[in-house]
């Protein structure tokens, strides 16, 4: 249930300079469990800054991220792993099958030495195998990461994630280096993760469609640092031109242009 157990992650008055250019500017933001959000802006805009920061990877120079009330930052390494992070171009151990890496999802919870010699106990495998059953990948457990398809990959990515028993999941760009069947299939796995197992899901995304579609919020950024929070049906002309107003006139950006006129028009 959506926003059950109160606030997963805070952000609170968070500014990040990037540069020399102020990437994000005294930014708040709640983030429920269960609850999808979609960052939404153009390119600059600041959305893998924010990921990163949440996440505990980039110091913010002010403000701060809360997990269940404490600061990222200051958490043991075994505590900040309850926030996940799945990346545009997987990160996963091509040499490895996808069961090893689904096991590296716990190597947060090992001690040294266990993580070092990736000792990993019987709970940790049964873990792993129930991750990939979740996403549809048991059957190719035993097979190397980089025989398998994006979308695949993508989908054992997700199962490290859930290794890690998140309270958070941070997704940056998940289904940019996918085809649109896949993209729609991956974040549809990742709403369905966030419904049933009361995960907080934060994606970054491109496509503005599957946004609204998706989300149930919509957090637009601008490149100024104009910051729209809205329900993602809300999410209407006046947000668009809010967020992507500025780069009409860029040619690069005319395919996206086009793109939001159809929608609106």
């Amino acid at each position: 249930m959506i926003g059950a157990g109160g606030v997963a992650l805070a952000v609170h008055g968070l500014t990040k300079r990037m540069g020399g250019r102020q990437v994000i500017d005294d930014l708040s933001l709640s983030v429920h469990p269960g609850e999808c959000i979609a960052l939404l802006g153009p390119s600059g805009a600041g959305k893998t800054t924010l990921i990163r920061c949440m996440s505990g990877q980039l110091p913010p120079d002010s403000g701060h991220v809360l997990l269940d009330g404490q600061n990222v930052l200051s958490m043991r390494r075994s505590t900040r792993r309850r926030i996940a992070v799945v990346f545009q171009q997987f990160n996963l151990v091509g040499r490895l099958d996808a069961m090893d890496n689904v096991l590296a999802g716990r190597l947060g919870h090992m001690s040294a030495w266990r993580a070092m010699l990736r000792r990993f106990d019987s709970n940790d495998q049964l873990l792993a195998l129930q991750c990939l059953e979740r996403v549809g990948m048991l059957e190719l457990a035993s097979q190397r990461a980089d025989t398998l398809s994006g979308g695949q990959q993508q989908r054992v990515a997700i199962a490290r994630a859930l290794a890690q028993r998140p309270k958070v999941i941070l997704a940056d760009e998940p289904i940019a280096s996918l085809d649109p069947v896949n993209g729609e299939a991956i974040l549809d796995l990742l709403r369905d993760i966030a419904r049933t197992e009361g995960v907080a899901v934060v994606c970054s995304l491109h496509q503005l469609e599957f946004a609204r579609e998706w989300a149930d919020r919509i957090v637009g950024m601008a490149p100024d640092g104009a910051v729209v929070n809205l329900p993602a049906k809300s999410f209407d002309v006046r947000a668009r031109d809010d967020i992507y107003g500025r780069v009409w006139g860029n040619k690069e950006e005319a395919g996206l242009s086009r793109l939001l006129r159809d929608l609106y028009v």
